[in-house]
């Protein structure tokens, strides 16, 4: 493609972008608004593309849109659910006085004029300053990372302290999860069609999976790439109505969620302890400490994905969802 061409497809990506996101903060039902933010993730996995991150794209893909977005819908039947007739016929109408379409105006303004004082020290920043320093400082110690790629020589050796928090947050996000208690009711069994389909998808997410873990020391991939790749074979088998879809319960489900950040953690003390700075891998054992490190923070990372989808701690199997306390979603039609 040639310059013109590129100027383009960037100015309609970004168009596009604005639009949706502006569509999906304006609209009134709060279903079309997350498909509306869907559209707008995947768009914004193009953009990333475009800007030569394919790891960033392939995260936001999965997690940003696929599985934010499922969350998102599941959140909203439950809420549409659990409200009486009368307020879910009253959803939608909103106070439209005077006063209010200021507040809007004045938000509205102020938001913009914040992005724009942003924007302009962005660029102030990136102009003032050299923009090879970093991709130089990677390039030079690449080979001592134990892996070829950069995004994952960044984010599990050179900055591992950051990706070894991020699993610490994903930690407390399932202590909240579990909170909640039981998992609701799944879906109605699928019918023969997604029926069939499930079988043959879920299996390939799992493959696919593996596939993004072991690719991640030399091409775009990762352990939270793979990890959104497993947990939406989980979302898979919960839509297709299976009440259990793989992940085991009690105190082996814990161990395999703490394994993320413990796995992490057990690593870089180990190293401490043998004289090596923290997390400070060695060189001819760095590629496999970080392969060890990331199959066990894709695990975690599934699973905690899986558990908000489901929302709640998942019942033994055998277990009767009312038994176990799960109790269906009124008003729904898609739910037991």
């Amino acid at each position: 493609m040639n310059s013109t061409s590129l100027l383009v497809f960037d100015v309609l990506l970004l168009v596009s972008i604005l639009s949706l996101a502006w569509a999906s903060l304006a609209t009134r039902d709060a279903r079309n608004s997350v498909i509306l933010f869907m559209a707008f993730g995947l768009v914004l996995a193009v953009a990333w593309s475009r800007l030569m991150a394919p790891d960033v794209a392939l995260a936001e893909a999965a997690i940003g849109s696929g599985l934010s977005g499922a969350l998102l819908l599941a959140a909203v039947y439950r809420s549409r659910g659990q409200q009486p007739a009368a307020q879910q016929q009253s959803t939608g109408e909103h106070n439209t006085s005077a006063a209010t379409v200021a507040a809007r105006w004045a938000v509205t303004l102020l938001s913009a004029a914040v992005a724009g004082v942003l924007a302009w020290a962005l660029l102030h920043a990136s102009g003032s300053a050299p923009h090879d320093t970093l991709p130089l400082a990677i390039a030079a110690n690449l080979d001592a990372s134990g892996v070829s790629n950069p995004v994952t020589a960044v984010l599990l050796n050179f900055r591992a302290y950051d990706t070894l928090l991020e699993l610490a947050v994903l930690l407390t996000a399932v202590l909240g999860i579990f909170a909640l208690g039981p998992a609701a009711a799944g879906y109605r069994p699928a019918g023969p069609v997604f029926a069939g389909l499930t079988r043959w998808l879920v299996p390939l997410l799992i493959l696919a999976a593996g596939y993004l873990l072991w690719a991640g020391a030399h091409a775009p991939g990762g352990a939270f790439q793979a990890g959104a790749t497993l947990a939406a074979a989980g979302v898979v088998l919960r839509l297709a109505g299976r009440q259990h879809i793989g992940l085991p319960a009690g105190g082996t489900l814990r161990v395999l969620i703490a394994a993320g950040a413990g796995v992490f953690l057990t690593v870089g003390l180990v190293l401490f302890m043998t004289g090596r700075p923290f997390l400070g891998y060695p060189t001819a054992w760095a590629g496999t400490l970080i392969l060890l490190i990331e199959s066990a923070a894709m695990l975690a990372i599934a699973a905690t994905l899986v558990l908000a989808f489901v929302g709640g701690r998942p019942q033994a199997a055998g277990t009767p969802a009312h038994t176990a306390g799960a109790k269906p979603v009124p008003g729904n039609p898609g739910k037991e």
